[in-house]
């Protein structure tokens, strides 16, 4: 797998990557990662393509799942740290 390019996206780090059939389209926040695999087709072949290929509507998409990420961690990290808080014993 190689690098092709970096998309210019400014909530995420947008990495593409080659592979020998594919085409891989990795967006990055601090905590969370989505990548997308494509085929590669005579359409879609080089960071150009992709550039195409990535438009405004996926990005939307690509947020709004990101938010979902964010807010199921959350909720996840808070019925741990109420289950932890459960099981210690009271302290006067």
């Amino acid at each position: 797998m190689r690098i092709l390019g970096y998309l210019d996206t400014p909530q995420y780090k947008t990495t593409v990557f080659k592979t020998d059939t594919k085409i891989l389209v990795k967006f990055e926040t601090p905590l969370f990662e989505q990548t997308f695999k494509f085929r590669e087709t005579d359409n879609l072949q080089t960071l150009e393509d992709v550039k195409k290929l990535v438009d405004i509507d996926f990005l939307i998409a690509i947020e709004s799942r990101f938010g979902e990420m964010y807010r199921d961690s959350n909720q996840l990290l808070s019925r741990y740290i109420k289950d932890q808080e459960e099981e210690w014993e009271e302290i006067i």
